[in-house]
């Protein structure tokens, strides 16, 4: 038979506090620090997020205990962090100085293993995601990812084809490390760095009556039927946008995705388009009448695409160098901002 065991209260409270259970209360700040990055990951990831279930479905936690390590956090800082209401919860002013803070934190944290070893290494591992547009992939990216593949052909670099629309969502969730493209209207929580600048430009086949004729005015092109992007896309609102500021009717023949398919179908004499110069190849110029439309229309520029406070891996700084080395010293860079969703 068992001995049995006889508990002594006075050596179990002697345990208690040399483990510091006692009236110093140590065990206790030492619990909290150990879950301290718990509660400021669900933090970082309800104020990206906007919701509490969705920062749950990205910890892979239930509501109640993102709730739990929110109201946790707020209970040891002894301040309100958060604002929360029926659809989303907003930072209080406090909120935003600790979100401020922590989230290069709770980043570089997740991304510490891979730091450490492209510094230790150099970069010979590692994923980078850049999202942008087809035009961007097509005419601006390719150099930029030969010499980039060419200095680090082991990372492994994805290239998101996506809408303007669709790229920030993948940058506000963290699905994209940069974007690279056009933007029109800037976000208050984005960065954006312009690099390269194009003028905008007509193209109409060479024996077209507008591909001579001078001075072209903007009245001029009404009476042809344009080319242009589905209305979703920036190009489509900003060419209504300038007829409508004007004053000057004009009429859509075609929507049609892809700069490649419209100079096509230009080509074929089923229209005329404003498309932007970055698109416009030597041999576009000998097949097509390309006339500057600068007068009328403003440039389109491109460039990084970035969420305020991002946490820049390794591979991503070293893309972005080869895009402009120095780039990364805009302040906007380093601010946290607002998300605009």
């Amino acid at each position: 038979m068992p001995a049995k065991i006889v508990k002594n209260p006075r050596r179990n409270a002697a345990k208690k506090r040399t483990h510091g259970q006692g009236e110093s209360g140590e065990l206790a700040r030492y619990y909290y620090k150990g879950n301290r990055l718990k509660q400021l990951r669900a933090f970082v990831a309800t104020v990206k997020l906007g919701t509490l279930s969705r920062a749950a479905e990205s910890l892979y936690l239930s509501q109640p205990s993102v709730s739990l390590q929110l109201q946790a956090l707020e209970r040891e800082l002894g301040m309100a962090l958060l604002e929360r209401r029926r659809r989303r919860v907003n930072l209080t002013d406090a909120g935003e100085a600790l979100y401020e803070l922590a989230r290069p934190l709770v980043e570089g944290w997740e991304t510490l293993d891979r730091d450490f070893e492209a510094k230790v290494k150099g970069l010979q591992a590692g994923k980078l995601v850049v999202a942008a547009g087809t035009s961007t992939i097509q005419y601006l990216l390719p150099d930029l990812v030969r010499r980039y593949r060419e200095r680090y052909p082991a990372v492994h670099l994805q290239l998101a084809n996506v809408t303007g629309k669709d790229g920030l969502a993948m940058l506000r969730e963290d699905k994209a490390d940069f974007a690279v493209g056009s933007m029109l209207d800037v976000p208050n929580d984005i960065a954006w760095a312009p690099v390269h600048h194009y003028d905008p430009m007509l193209i109409a086949p060479r024996d077209h009556p507008l591909a001579a004729k001078e001075p072209l005015e903007l009245q001029d092109l009404s009476p042809y039927g344009l080319i242009l992007p589905p209305q979703r896309l920036s190009t489509y609102r900003l060419v209504d946008l300038v007829f409508q500021q004007n004053q000057v009717p004009y009429k859509v023949a075609i929507e049609v995705g892809g700069w490649d398919v419209i100079k096509e179908y230009v080509a074929l004499g089923l229209g005329v388009s404003i498309v932007t110069g970055i698109c416009i190849t030597d041999a576009d110029r000998a097949r097509l009448a390309v006339r500057n439309m600068s007068r009328w229309f403003p440039q389109r520029s491109y460039g990084v695409v970035m969420r305020k406070g991002k946490f820049l891996s390794a591979e991503a700084r070293a893309f972005i160098d080869l895009i402009r080395p120095g780039l990364l010293t805009y302040r906007d860079y380093d601010e946290s901002g607002q998300s605009a969703r």
